[in-house]
Protein backbone atom coordinates (compact mmCIF):
# COMPACT_ATOMS: atom_id res chain seq x y z
CA UNK A 1 0.00 0.00 0.00
CA UNK A 2 1.55 3.47 -1.04
CA UNK A 3 2.52 5.39 2.00
CA UNK A 4 -0.10 8.41 1.38
CA UNK A 5 -2.46 5.57 1.65
CA UNK A 6 -1.63 4.30 4.74
CA UNK A 7 -1.41 8.38 6.30
CA UNK A 8 -5.05 8.57 4.84
CA UNK A 9 -5.82 5.57 6.61
CA UNK A 10 -4.51 6.31 9.77
CA UNK A 11 -6.36 9.81 9.69
CA UNK A 12 -9.53 8.02 9.36
CA UNK A 13 -8.75 6.20 12.30
CA UNK A 14 -8.14 8.80 14.33
CA UNK A 15 -11.21 10.37 13.39
CA UNK A 16 -13.20 7.19 14.10
CA UNK A 17 -11.59 6.97 17.45
CA UNK A 18 -12.22 10.97 18.71
CA UNK A 19 -15.54 11.48 16.86
CA UNK A 20 -16.89 13.39 19.23
CA UNK A 21 -13.68 15.90 18.18
CA UNK A 22 -14.08 15.82 15.10
CA UNK A 23 -18.01 16.20 15.21
CA UNK A 24 -17.33 19.09 16.98
CA UNK A 25 -15.34 20.92 14.22
CA UNK A 26 -17.77 20.19 11.27
CA UNK A 27 -20.80 21.39 14.22
CA UNK A 28 -19.09 24.51 14.44
CA UNK A 29 -18.57 25.23 11.23
CA UNK A 30 -22.00 25.08 9.42
CA UNK A 31 -23.09 26.78 12.88
CA UNK A 32 -20.52 29.18 12.08
CA UNK A 33 -22.17 29.71 8.40
CA UNK A 34 -25.47 29.95 9.88
CA UNK A 35 -24.71 32.78 11.96
CA UNK A 36 -22.83 34.57 9.66
CA UNK A 37 -25.63 34.63 7.39
CA UNK A 38 -28.24 35.35 10.58
CA UNK A 39 -27.25 37.38 13.11
CA UNK A 40 -27.67 36.20 16.87
CA UNK A 41 -25.01 38.31 19.40
CA UNK A 42 -25.75 36.24 22.60
CA UNK A 43 -25.40 33.31 20.76
CA UNK A 44 -21.97 35.07 18.83
CA UNK A 45 -21.17 35.97 22.63
CA UNK A 46 -21.87 32.39 24.24
CA UNK A 47 -19.41 30.77 22.08
CA UNK A 48 -16.97 33.13 22.45
CA UNK A 49 -17.21 32.74 26.09
CA UNK A 50 -17.11 28.43 25.97
CA UNK A 51 -13.93 28.59 23.73
CA UNK A 52 -11.99 31.13 25.89
CA UNK A 53 -12.78 29.69 28.71
CA UNK A 54 -11.49 26.34 27.23
CA UNK A 55 -8.27 27.74 25.68
CA UNK A 56 -7.97 29.94 29.25
CA UNK A 57 -8.18 26.47 31.41
CA UNK A 58 -5.93 24.39 29.38
CA UNK A 59 -3.25 27.35 29.04
CA UNK A 60 -3.30 27.67 32.64
CA UNK A 61 -0.97 25.10 33.10
CA UNK A 62 0.90 25.27 30.24
CA UNK A 63 3.77 27.18 32.04
CA UNK A 64 4.05 25.05 34.77
CA UNK A 65 3.87 21.81 32.62
CA UNK A 66 6.49 23.94 30.78
CA UNK A 67 9.13 24.41 33.40
CA UNK A 68 8.71 21.34 35.06
CA UNK A 69 9.16 18.82 32.42
CA UNK A 70 12.08 20.76 31.02
CA UNK A 71 13.80 20.22 34.58
CA UNK A 72 12.82 16.65 34.39
CA UNK A 73 13.50 16.22 30.98
CA UNK A 74 17.10 17.02 31.39
CA UNK A 75 18.02 16.14 35.32
CA UNK A 76 16.84 12.56 33.77
CA UNK A 77 19.07 12.23 30.96
CA UNK A 78 21.98 12.62 33.52
CA UNK A 79 24.93 11.92 31.35
CA UNK A 80 26.05 15.43 30.46
CA UNK A 81 27.21 13.41 26.87
CA UNK A 82 23.57 12.59 26.14
CA UNK A 83 22.04 15.41 27.10
CA UNK A 84 24.49 17.11 24.62
CA UNK A 85 23.40 14.78 21.88
CA UNK A 86 20.08 15.08 22.53
CA UNK A 87 20.19 18.84 22.13
CA UNK A 88 21.88 18.79 19.22
CA UNK A 89 19.37 16.82 17.56
CA UNK A 90 17.10 18.29 18.56
CA UNK A 91 18.39 21.89 17.05
CA UNK A 92 19.41 19.89 13.59
CA UNK A 93 15.91 18.62 13.24
CA UNK A 94 13.96 21.71 13.80
CA UNK A 95 16.57 23.06 11.70
CA UNK A 96 15.94 20.41 8.54
CA UNK A 97 12.33 20.81 9.26
CA UNK A 98 11.56 24.59 9.50
CA UNK A 99 14.43 25.23 6.41
CA UNK A 100 12.05 22.94 4.14
CA UNK A 101 8.99 24.81 5.77
CA UNK A 102 10.48 28.36 4.68
CA UNK A 103 11.89 26.83 1.12
CA UNK A 104 8.55 25.78 -0.09
CA UNK A 105 6.53 28.69 1.56
CA UNK A 106 9.19 31.10 -0.83
CA UNK A 107 8.89 28.85 -4.19
CA UNK A 108 5.06 28.73 -3.74
CA UNK A 109 4.58 32.41 -3.03
CA UNK A 110 6.84 33.28 -5.57
CA UNK A 111 5.48 30.85 -8.81
CA UNK A 112 1.65 31.74 -7.84
CA UNK A 113 1.91 35.12 -6.79
CA UNK A 114 -1.03 34.99 -4.54
CA UNK A 115 -0.30 39.11 -3.74
CA UNK A 116 -1.35 40.44 -7.29
CA UNK A 117 -5.08 39.31 -6.52
CA UNK A 118 -5.09 42.43 -3.83
CA UNK A 119 -3.05 44.85 -5.43
CA UNK A 120 -5.83 46.75 -7.22
CA UNK A 121 -7.15 47.26 -3.14
CA UNK A 122 -4.08 48.70 -2.36
CA UNK A 123 -3.81 52.72 -2.84
CA UNK A 124 -0.77 54.37 -4.94
CA UNK A 125 0.73 56.53 -2.81
CA UNK A 126 0.84 53.43 0.21
CA UNK A 127 2.73 51.40 -2.45
CA UNK A 128 4.92 54.06 -3.46
CA UNK A 129 5.80 54.70 0.80
CA UNK A 130 6.14 50.88 0.97
CA UNK A 131 8.75 50.28 -2.36
CA UNK A 132 11.06 53.55 -1.09
CA UNK A 133 10.93 51.94 2.40
CA UNK A 134 12.15 48.83 1.48
CA UNK A 135 14.51 49.56 -1.10
CA UNK A 136 16.27 52.20 1.59
CA UNK A 137 16.36 49.35 4.09
CA UNK A 138 18.04 47.18 1.56
CA UNK A 139 20.70 49.22 0.63
CA UNK A 140 21.66 49.91 4.09
CA UNK A 141 20.90 46.29 5.26
CA UNK A 142 18.93 47.58 7.94
CA UNK A 143 17.88 44.68 10.81
CA UNK A 144 18.11 43.83 13.97
CA UNK A 145 18.84 40.27 14.32
CA UNK A 146 21.13 40.43 16.85
CA UNK A 147 18.79 42.89 18.96
CA UNK A 148 16.24 39.54 18.73
CA UNK A 149 18.64 36.97 19.83
CA UNK A 150 19.49 39.36 22.79
CA UNK A 151 16.14 39.03 23.89
CA UNK A 152 16.15 35.60 24.23
CA UNK A 153 18.37 36.28 27.35
CA UNK A 154 16.12 37.60 30.44
CA UNK A 155 17.84 40.10 32.57
CA UNK A 156 14.88 39.39 35.21
CA UNK A 157 13.89 35.19 34.82
CA UNK A 158 11.06 36.51 37.16
CA UNK A 159 9.42 39.38 34.96
CA UNK A 160 9.88 37.24 32.09
CA UNK A 161 7.83 34.38 33.87
CA UNK A 162 5.16 37.06 35.21
CA UNK A 163 4.97 38.49 31.63
CA UNK A 164 4.86 34.90 29.82
CA UNK A 165 7.75 35.00 28.21
CA UNK A 166 8.19 31.77 26.82
CA UNK A 167 11.84 32.12 25.10
CA UNK A 168 13.34 33.98 28.12
CA UNK A 169 11.60 31.20 30.25
CA UNK A 170 12.75 28.41 28.44
CA UNK A 171 16.18 30.10 28.38
CA UNK A 172 16.59 30.24 31.95
CA UNK A 173 14.82 26.67 32.55
CA UNK A 174 17.21 25.25 30.25
CA UNK A 175 20.59 26.46 31.98
CA UNK A 176 18.92 26.30 35.63
CA UNK A 177 17.94 22.54 34.63
CA UNK A 178 21.32 21.80 33.45
CA UNK A 179 23.32 23.33 36.40
CA UNK A 180 20.76 20.99 38.35
CA UNK A 181 22.24 17.72 36.37
CA UNK A 182 25.64 18.68 36.85
CA UNK A 183 25.19 19.46 40.60
CA UNK A 184 24.71 15.56 41.34
CA UNK A 185 22.35 14.11 43.97
CA UNK A 186 21.71 17.35 46.15
CA UNK A 187 19.37 18.25 43.52
CA UNK A 188 16.73 15.28 44.24
CA UNK A 189 13.98 17.57 46.67
CA UNK A 190 14.03 20.29 43.95
CA UNK A 191 13.69 17.46 41.39
CA UNK A 192 10.99 15.67 43.38
CA UNK A 193 9.06 19.27 43.66
CA UNK A 194 9.08 19.67 39.90
CA UNK A 195 8.10 15.80 39.15
CA UNK A 196 5.26 16.14 41.52
CA UNK A 197 4.20 19.74 40.02
CA UNK A 198 4.41 17.78 36.24
CA UNK A 199 2.11 15.33 38.06
CA UNK A 200 -0.44 17.24 38.74
CA UNK A 201 -0.45 19.08 35.93
CA UNK A 202 -1.02 16.33 33.72
CA UNK A 203 -3.90 15.24 35.81
CA UNK A 204 -5.20 18.61 35.59
CA UNK A 205 -4.60 18.42 31.85
CA UNK A 206 -6.83 15.15 31.86
CA UNK A 207 -9.74 17.04 34.01
CA UNK A 208 -10.19 19.66 31.44
CA UNK A 209 -9.82 17.39 28.35
CA UNK A 210 -13.13 16.11 28.99
CA UNK A 211 -14.40 19.90 27.67
CA UNK A 212 -12.84 19.10 24.25
CA UNK A 213 -15.74 18.73 22.06
CA UNK A 214 -17.00 21.29 23.20
CA UNK A 215 -14.70 24.00 23.55
CA UNK A 216 -13.35 22.69 19.86
CA UNK A 217 -16.90 23.27 18.65
CA UNK A 218 -17.69 27.05 20.34
CA UNK A 219 -13.89 28.22 18.91
CA UNK A 220 -14.96 27.30 15.02
CA UNK A 221 -18.49 28.45 14.96
CA UNK A 222 -17.17 31.79 16.51
CA UNK A 223 -14.34 32.00 14.00
CA UNK A 224 -16.53 30.71 11.13
CA UNK A 225 -19.14 33.53 12.15
CA UNK A 226 -17.02 36.00 11.99
CA UNK A 227 -15.64 36.31 8.64
CA UNK A 228 -18.05 34.10 6.28
CA UNK A 229 -16.87 32.23 3.20
CA UNK A 230 -16.94 35.50 0.57
CA UNK A 231 -13.99 36.66 1.77
CA UNK A 232 -12.06 33.27 0.45
CA UNK A 233 -13.00 34.68 -3.35
CA UNK A 234 -10.90 37.70 -3.18
CA UNK A 235 -7.81 36.22 -1.56
CA UNK A 236 -8.35 32.47 -2.32
CA UNK A 237 -4.83 31.94 -3.87
CA UNK A 238 -3.01 33.17 -1.04
CA UNK A 239 -5.57 30.48 1.14
CA UNK A 240 -4.54 27.64 -1.67
CA UNK A 241 -0.73 28.06 -1.38
CA UNK A 242 -0.55 27.98 2.44
CA UNK A 243 -3.05 24.81 1.97
CA UNK A 244 -0.83 23.51 -0.38
CA UNK A 245 2.26 24.06 1.32
CA UNK A 246 1.07 22.77 4.61
CA UNK A 247 0.10 19.45 2.82
CA UNK A 248 3.25 19.09 1.41
CA UNK A 249 4.79 19.37 4.74
CA UNK A 250 2.11 16.62 6.37
CA UNK A 251 2.16 14.48 3.45
CA UNK A 252 6.03 14.74 2.03
CA UNK A 253 8.50 16.30 4.18
CA UNK A 254 7.59 14.81 7.49
CA UNK A 255 7.54 11.09 5.82
CA UNK A 256 10.57 11.90 3.78
CA UNK A 257 12.49 13.04 7.33
CA UNK A 258 11.54 9.86 9.33
CA UNK A 259 12.49 7.77 6.37
CA UNK A 260 16.00 9.16 6.14
CA UNK A 261 16.53 9.66 9.89
CA UNK A 262 14.04 7.43 11.99
CA UNK A 263 12.36 3.87 11.39
CA UNK A 264 9.36 5.40 12.93
CA UNK A 265 6.21 4.67 10.44
CA UNK A 266 4.13 7.81 9.45
CA UNK A 267 1.14 6.28 9.01
CA UNK A 268 1.14 5.03 12.84
CA UNK A 269 2.43 8.34 13.94
CA UNK A 270 -0.56 9.77 13.03
CA UNK A 271 -2.58 7.52 14.23
CA UNK A 272 -1.03 7.40 17.33
CA UNK A 273 -1.63 11.48 17.65
CA UNK A 274 -4.40 11.92 15.61
CA UNK A 275 -6.00 13.42 19.35
CA UNK A 276 -3.41 16.31 19.61
CA UNK A 277 -3.81 16.91 15.64
CA UNK A 278 -7.08 17.37 15.97
CA UNK A 279 -7.37 20.09 19.28
CA UNK A 280 -4.44 21.84 17.53
CA UNK A 281 -6.47 22.42 14.24
CA UNK A 282 -9.74 23.38 16.87
CA UNK A 283 -7.78 25.48 19.43
CA UNK A 284 -5.30 27.10 17.24
CA UNK A 285 -2.79 27.09 19.91
CA UNK A 286 0.34 24.57 20.20
CA UNK A 287 0.87 25.77 23.98
CA UNK A 288 -2.50 24.99 24.77
CA UNK A 289 -2.13 21.62 22.75
CA UNK A 290 1.19 20.83 24.60
CA UNK A 291 -0.31 18.41 27.32
CA UNK A 292 -2.04 16.66 24.90
CA UNK A 293 0.37 15.92 23.10
CA UNK A 294 2.83 14.79 25.80
CA UNK A 295 -0.12 12.66 26.75
CA UNK A 296 -0.04 10.83 23.26
CA UNK A 297 3.37 10.35 22.63
CA UNK A 298 4.04 9.19 26.26
CA UNK A 299 1.00 7.17 27.05
CA UNK A 300 1.75 5.37 23.17
CA UNK A 301 5.47 4.49 23.19
CA UNK A 302 7.68 7.39 23.64
CA UNK A 303 9.44 7.23 26.83
CA UNK A 304 9.18 9.91 28.69
CA UNK A 305 12.78 10.69 29.35
CA UNK A 306 12.69 12.16 25.48
CA UNK A 307 9.57 13.47 25.01
CA UNK A 308 9.39 15.45 28.31
CA UNK A 309 12.55 17.35 27.53
CA UNK A 310 11.97 18.15 23.10
CA UNK A 311 7.93 18.29 23.15
CA UNK A 312 8.47 21.37 25.34
CA UNK A 313 10.91 22.98 23.60
CA UNK A 314 8.76 22.19 20.83
CA UNK A 315 6.19 23.75 21.49
CA UNK A 316 7.93 27.05 21.82
CA UNK A 317 10.89 26.93 19.31
CA UNK A 318 9.73 24.86 16.90
CA UNK A 319 7.20 26.82 14.43
CA UNK A 320 7.79 25.56 10.86
CA UNK A 321 4.04 25.74 9.85
CA UNK A 322 4.30 30.01 11.83
CA UNK A 323 7.61 30.38 9.70
CA UNK A 324 6.02 28.59 6.00
CA UNK A 325 3.06 30.89 6.52
CA UNK A 326 4.79 34.13 7.64
CA UNK A 327 7.21 33.47 4.54
CA UNK A 328 3.99 33.50 2.47
CA UNK A 329 2.40 36.09 4.52
CA UNK A 330 5.34 38.70 4.05
CA UNK A 331 6.15 37.88 0.02
CA UNK A 332 1.81 38.18 -0.25
CA UNK A 333 2.38 41.78 1.01
CA UNK A 334 5.35 42.49 -0.82
CA UNK A 335 3.32 41.30 -4.25
CA UNK A 336 0.37 43.39 -3.30
CA UNK A 337 2.28 46.64 -2.81
CA UNK A 338 4.50 46.34 -5.79
CA UNK A 339 7.87 45.97 -3.80
CA UNK A 340 10.37 43.65 -5.99
CA UNK A 341 11.33 40.71 -4.75
CA UNK A 342 15.13 40.37 -5.48
CA UNK A 343 17.11 36.98 -4.44
CA UNK A 344 18.79 39.11 -1.69
CA UNK A 345 14.90 39.90 -0.03
CA UNK A 346 13.37 36.65 -0.56
CA UNK A 347 16.79 35.46 1.27
CA UNK A 348 16.22 38.29 4.20
CA UNK A 349 12.85 37.02 4.24
CA UNK A 350 13.10 33.38 4.59
CA UNK A 351 16.00 33.83 7.78
CA UNK A 352 13.86 36.50 9.53
CA UNK A 353 10.71 33.89 9.16
CA UNK A 354 12.79 31.23 10.77
CA UNK A 355 13.62 33.64 13.73
CA UNK A 356 10.41 35.68 13.90
CA UNK A 357 8.57 31.83 14.21
CA UNK A 358 10.90 30.81 17.02
CA UNK A 359 9.92 33.85 18.80
CA UNK A 360 6.05 33.34 18.75
CA UNK A 361 4.23 32.37 21.43
CA UNK A 362 1.96 29.13 20.85
CA UNK A 363 -1.05 30.89 20.96
CA UNK A 364 -3.84 31.96 18.35
CA UNK A 365 -3.09 34.94 16.45
CA UNK A 366 0.80 35.04 17.22
CA UNK A 367 1.68 34.29 13.83
CA UNK A 368 0.62 37.45 12.03
CA UNK A 369 1.61 39.83 15.51
CA UNK A 370 5.25 38.38 14.97
CA UNK A 371 5.48 39.15 11.44
CA UNK A 372 6.39 42.66 12.67
CA UNK A 373 9.78 41.20 13.48
CA UNK A 374 10.21 40.49 9.09
CA UNK A 375 9.24 43.72 8.17
CA UNK A 376 11.49 45.64 10.79
CA UNK A 377 14.01 43.72 8.99
CA UNK A 378 13.31 45.18 5.78
CA UNK A 379 12.54 48.62 7.15
CA UNK A 380 9.05 48.55 7.45
CA UNK A 381 6.21 48.69 10.29
CA UNK A 382 2.25 47.02 10.27
CA UNK A 383 1.05 50.82 10.04
CA UNK A 384 2.31 51.27 6.76
CA UNK A 385 0.69 47.84 5.19
CA UNK A 386 -2.85 48.75 6.94
CA UNK A 387 -4.67 47.48 4.23
CA UNK A 388 -2.78 44.42 3.27
CA UNK A 389 -2.98 43.61 7.01
CA UNK A 390 -6.94 43.23 6.51
CA UNK A 391 -6.65 40.87 4.49
CA UNK A 392 -4.39 38.50 5.97
CA UNK A 393 -6.42 39.21 9.87
CA UNK A 394 -9.60 38.28 7.93
CA UNK A 395 -8.94 34.65 7.63
CA UNK A 396 -6.42 34.53 10.22
CA UNK A 397 -8.56 32.05 11.80
CA UNK A 398 -8.36 29.61 9.47
CA UNK A 399 -5.09 30.04 8.83
CA UNK A 400 -3.53 29.67 12.30
CA UNK A 401 -5.79 26.56 12.33
CA UNK A 402 -3.86 24.53 9.65
CA UNK A 403 -0.36 25.87 10.72
CA UNK A 404 -0.49 25.12 14.45
CA UNK A 405 -1.75 21.53 13.31
CA UNK A 406 1.23 21.41 11.19
CA UNK A 407 2.95 22.97 14.13
CA UNK A 408 2.21 20.32 16.79
CA UNK A 409 3.02 17.54 14.03
CA UNK A 410 6.26 18.77 13.38
CA UNK A 411 7.22 18.09 16.92
CA UNK A 412 5.74 14.78 17.82
CA UNK A 413 7.53 13.85 14.18
CA UNK A 414 10.94 15.04 15.87
CA UNK A 415 10.20 13.58 18.94
CA UNK A 416 9.58 10.29 17.62
CA UNK A 417 12.52 10.69 15.23
CA UNK A 418 15.30 11.31 18.66
CA UNK A 419 13.35 8.43 20.79
CA UNK A 420 14.23 6.00 17.74
CA UNK A 421 17.39 7.49 17.63
CA UNK A 422 18.08 6.87 21.19
CA UNK A 423 16.11 3.35 21.36
CA UNK A 424 13.39 5.01 23.64
CA UNK A 425 10.44 4.03 21.63
CA UNK A 426 8.22 0.94 22.81
CA UNK A 427 7.40 -0.43 19.74
CA UNK A 428 4.92 -3.06 20.60
CA UNK A 429 3.00 -0.19 22.10
CA UNK A 430 3.42 2.26 19.68
CA UNK A 431 1.78 -0.09 17.01
CA UNK A 432 -0.67 -1.77 19.29
CA UNK A 433 -4.36 -0.19 18.54
CA UNK A 434 -5.70 -1.46 21.80
CA UNK A 435 -3.70 1.25 23.04
CA UNK A 436 -5.20 4.05 20.99
CA UNK A 437 -8.08 3.96 23.83
CA UNK A 438 -8.84 7.44 25.20
CA UNK A 439 -5.77 8.68 26.92
CA UNK A 440 -7.61 10.40 29.94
Amino acid sequence: MKLHMQILIALGLGIKRNWHIFFGIIAGILLGIFLHAHSFPLVQTILTFIGQVFIRLIQMVVIPLVVSAIVIGITSVGDNKQLGKFGSKMILYYGIITLAAVVIGAILALVFKPGLGAAHYIAENSAIEVQNSVATAMAQQQGNILNIFLGFIPSNPLNALANGNMVAIIVFVVIFAIALAKVGEVNRPIVSFFESVFAATMKITDWIMFLAAPGVFALTASAVSSFGVDIFMSISKYLGVLAVGFLLQLFVVYPLFLRFFSKVNIGILYSAIAEAMMVAFGTASSSATLPLTIACCEKRGISHKISSFVLPLGATLNMDGTALLQTVAVIFLAQAYGVALTPFLVIQIALLAIIASSTCAGIPGAGLITIALILNGMGLSPEQLVAGFAFLFTIERVTDMMRTLVNVTSDAVVVAAIADNENEINYDLLNNPKAYEDIA
